[in-house]
């Protein structure tokens, strides 16, 4: 059994796909007249907003995030808990000794999207976008989170969903379990664990 059990929040504790991208799809074309299929779109899954606008090209990156923020907030009601995913929450809260959430969003993000869902009780800690000068698939993270939960590499597993968290977890010294319900595809992954359901991580806390 693992001490420390750390979730990605996107595509792992909570459905935001389809948010995002018809946010960002509606944003860059109202901001900057850019047209972009969805699929085109993907990339930003996992990684912060203002880094995914730089990618695209986007000079004022600030700005147009901000755009974006308030654009995907109309889209609130199509962001969803995965089903299952509040319960073994609980359960990890209950039976490993520290829980955390190492996410690509902003704090405000964090506070607009999950917060509502009432179970940031169940974490000890959580590394948003605002707390690191690097992010996924950079380490920095899941190191700022280890560090504040007194807790080395081998005592954690990291949960997420996109090839960004396979490669901090890996480049971290963690442990990774990849949640197939968020995951477009398995391949190219190569887990520790390979979650089918929310309640397979389950399993990982009876070891």
């Amino acid at each position: 059994m693992y001490n420390c059990i750390i979730f990605d929040v996107d595509g792992t504790i909570i459905d935001t796909e389809a948010a995002i991208l018809q946010s960002l799809q509606e944003t860059l074309f109202e901001q900057k007249g850019m047209e972009y299929k969805k699929d085109n779109l993907r990339f930003a899954l996992g990684i912060p907003g203002e880094e995914a606008l730089q990618r695209l090209g986007i000079i004022d990156a600030e700005r147009v995030h901000e755009a974006w923020s308030q654009r995907a907030k109309a889209y609130a009601h199509h962001v969803i808990l995965f089903p299952g995913m509040k319960e073994v929450v609980k359960e990890a809260s209950a039976k490993a000794e520290k829980t955390a959430i190492v996410t690509s969003k902003t704090r405000q993000e964090l506070r607009d999207e999950f917060e509502p869902y009432g179970l940031n009780d169940y974490f000890h800690y959580m590394i948003c976008a605002d707390d690191t000068e690097k992010h996924k698939p950079h380490p920095e993270p899941l190191f700022a989170c280890l560090k504040a939960l007194h807790a080395v590499p081998q005592e954690a597993v990291y949960i997420g969903d996109s090839i960004y968290d396979r490669q901090c977890a890996r480049a971290a010294g963690v442990d990774f379990g990849l949640a197939g319900w968020g995951a477009a595809t398995s391949e190219g992954f190569d887990p520790a664990y390979y979650f089918a359901v929310p309640q397979d991580i389950t399993d990982i806390m009876l070891e």
